[in-house]
């Protein structure tokens, strides 16, 4: 009861949210000597939030701990960052997720070891890699992308394909979440029930659906990252051919391809490609439409301009 643990599922963590925890922050906590807020996402603060959050970041309550979390900290509002203690954490080796991997799930060794190397030290990656066996055929489907933009009409082709397999992904995780919660909210509100409805009832089912619509398009998001992600895997190992760096490739099992690719086109080349890619997410952090922002990378990735 002393831990609270912050993991929106919305696009950003707004001023309300903020002021429920500053508030809960205030509290003495219940069984330890310490109560502890965790803020997972501490990058999509808003700077309304952060506002919120000034006062009690700057003098906490005495036995309260804040821990805010963040890819890096330049990603967390600058009044905010610049009165924390900064806390740098190592990413674990492919070894480490690996043993992980088959000791507390019982993953085969081999498997382990693959899923491990491909997620580059994220564990919820590999746990699922290892463990989804459709995740992993998406993820080979997507590696052979790059061999098959040959033309303008299949960069555009694939790029609808990307992104309404994402919006296909979203929709299959929220779908049941979404109707339970408008059934529950219909209930309370005492819709299909005689009687008068509270006022504002339709407001509220609204802002529901507003929710709702924010959760979709950051799975939406989430799952175009993830494939952004896995493109720059694959240009960084044909980078590493090209250039004969003596490292080991993460897309291993595709070395021939690779190699493949390697002689077709210079250095340069791959590396605007991983440019495209750097500036798709950055697009897409910038709320650019999605399938604008992918078939501007496609066709940069099929050109290497």
């Amino acid at each position: 009861p002393d831990v609270t643990l912050v993991r929106t599922e919305q696009l950003s963590i707004g001023v309300d949210e903020v002021r429920d925890l500053v508030r809960r922050a205030a509290m003495a906590p219940t069984l330890g000597r310490y109560q502890v807020i965790v803020v997972e996402d501490a990058d999509r603060v808003t700077e309304r939030g952060a506002d919120a959050l000034l006062k009690s970041i700057e003098e906490p309550a005495a036995r309260t701990v804040w821990l805010l979390c963040a890819p890096t900290p330049d990603d967390v509002v600058v009044t905010i960052r610049s009165r924390c203690r900064r806390v740098e954490l190592a990413t674990p080796g492919a070894a480490a997720v690996a043993e992980l991997l088959v000791r507390r799930d019982g993953v085969p060794a081999d498997l382990a070891a693959f899923a491990a190397r491909v997620a580059q030290g994220h564990i919820g990656r590999a746990r699922m890699l290892a463990r989804n066996e459709a995740a992993r055929a998406r993820r080979a489907e997507l590696l052979q992308l790059p061999g098959r933009l040959t033309s303008l009409s299949a960069c555009l082709s694939a790029a609808a394909g990307l992104v309404e397999a994402a919006a296909a992904e979203a929709s299959g995780t929220t779908g049941e979440l979404d109707a339970r919660e408008k059934a529950e909210l219909s209930e309370a509100l005492g819709f299909g029930t005689k009687g008068a409805r509270p006022r504002n009832a339709q407001a509220a089912l609204r802002d529901l659906e507003e929710q709702q619509k924010a959760r979709a398009k950051r799975l939406q998001r989430d799952a175009l990252d993830r494939v952004l992600t896995e493109l720059t895997t694959y240009y960084r190992d044909v980078l590493l051919i090209q250039t004969g760096v003596a490292a080991e490739l993460i897309n291993a099992d595709l070395r021939a391809e690779i190699e493949t690719m390697a002689r077709r086109d210079p250095p340069e080349a791959t590396l605007r490609r991983i440019d495209a890619i750097l500036a798709c997410r950055e697009a897409l952090e910038g709320n650019v439409a999605p399938l604008l922002a992918m078939e501007s990378l496609l066709v940069s990735v099929a050109t290497g301009r």
